[in-house]
């Protein structure tokens, strides 16, 4: 009987849309106004990060292997110990200059290819450790010579979906501009419907910033599934650190779910041209039952949202990098 009732109470999140086409939908450039996302930006950038950058997934550094990034110019090497735990240091060995990205991890010590200097993460030969911090989704790593502010103990990581009950996947791009680039595309909410209409339309930016303890976009907005079915959601941009936006679910299907974007330099502050990586985790959860089959098949479902997200950055990434380029020349303010 009670399999029958909840048979009964289910309802389908998809949605059949009968709304205008992408031409006859209602412009949104006078509400998108370049000071109101330009003073959200400059809110973000007064956020303390504490020096720390997000440099990939969890999953990326694996036991036994070491994995290598570079965070504004700074090359950083970072591998596992024999339990686990993250460790993290200068990619560059103080011997002769070797790239310990390429090196060996023995038993949780990482060992150099060119003449076996041994690094168990503590201090040695002249080589400096990094503070590092693995949340479960994303590692992140302290570079406080980059960052420029006051450290701190941990990174400002964003409120999650329990461990348990949400599928996460990370997706990776490069693109020439800097960090603040990608921050401004997550700051302008009312390029959706226009510049990703396979992905978003009827969006409906309910509620701007209404300053530094009101800081979030509240948006109405419907994801596309298929044709004109679509599942509608109400969510929330906010910018937690000055690298950060997440936007989070809070109304209908996938309430919780958040999706976060991360924008770490690849290059020095003064570089000519600039790279900036974006590494977005997307964290889903649901709180129907069949949402336990999403989870056993996550290692199916994270290749598909990962090129959900990349058709996406397709976009955003032009977005960005025309945004430098015009910074950059003086053509547009910024």
């Amino acid at each position: 009987m009670a399999d029958r009732a909840d048979r009964a109470r289910w309802t389908s999140p998809l949605r059949r849309r009968r709304g205008p086409g992408w031409a006859e939908q209602t412009p949104t450039w006078r509400a998108a106004r370049p000071a109101l996302i330009a003073d959200a930006l400059t809110r973000a950038s007064a956020r303390p990060s504490g020096n720390w950058f997000v440099v990939g997934a969890s999953r990326d550094v694996r036991p036994g292997s070491p994995c290598g990034r570079t965070v504004g110019g700074v090359e950083v090497v970072l591998w596992r110990s024999s339990s686990g735990d993250l460790r993290a240091g200068s990619g560059v060995c103080p011997h002769l200059g070797a790239p310990l990205r390429d090196g060996r991890v023995v038993c949780g010590t990482l060992v150099c290819r060119w003449h076996g200097l041994a690094l168990d993460g503590s201090p040695s030969a002249g080589w400096q450790p990094y503070p590092a911090h693995d949340d479960g989704v994303l590692v992140w790593v302290r570079l406080d010579a980059v960052g420029g502010e006051e450290p701190s103990e941990r990174p400002v990581v964003p409120v999650r979906p329990a461990a348990a009950t949400g599928v996460d996947a990370v997706f990776t791009a490069a693109g020439r501009c800097e960090p603040q680039d990608v921050v401004a595309n997550r700051l302008d909410p009312w390029h959706g419907s226009w510049f990703h209409p396979y992905s978003f339309v009827d969006l409906t930016v309910a509620r701007e910033p209404r300053g530094e303890t009101d800081d979030a976009f509240v948006v109405d907005v419907s994801f596309r599934v298929a044709g004109r079915l679509v599942v509608p959601v109400r969510a929330e941009f906010t910018a937690p650190e000055p690298r950060t936006v997440v936007m989070r679910i809070t109304e209908g299907e996938g309430a919780t779910s958040v999706v976060e974007t991360h924008a770490t330099p690849l290059t020095a502050a003064a570089a000519e041209r600039p790279r900036t990586a974006v590494i977005e985790a997307v964290v889903a959860a649901s709180d129907r039952r069949g949402f336990a089959l999403a989870r056993a098949a996550a290692p199916v479902l994270r290749p598909l949202m990962r090129r959900t997200a990349g058709r996406l950055w397709r976009d955003d990434l032009a977005y960005a990098e025309r945004r430098w380029a015009l910074r950059s020349t003086g053509r547009f303010p910024g």
